[in-house]
């Protein structure tokens, strides 16, 4: 694993886990 790949699956990881929590409780965000 290339420091890339790492820093590649955390930032995806943490895009993922913030759309599901938009989609599942979007009054966070208003």
């Amino acid at each position: 694993m290339t420091w890339e790949l790492i820093g590649g699956a955390i930032l995806g990881l943490a895009a993922l886990g913030y759309v599901l929590v938009a989609l599942i409780d979007p009054e966070r965000f208003s």
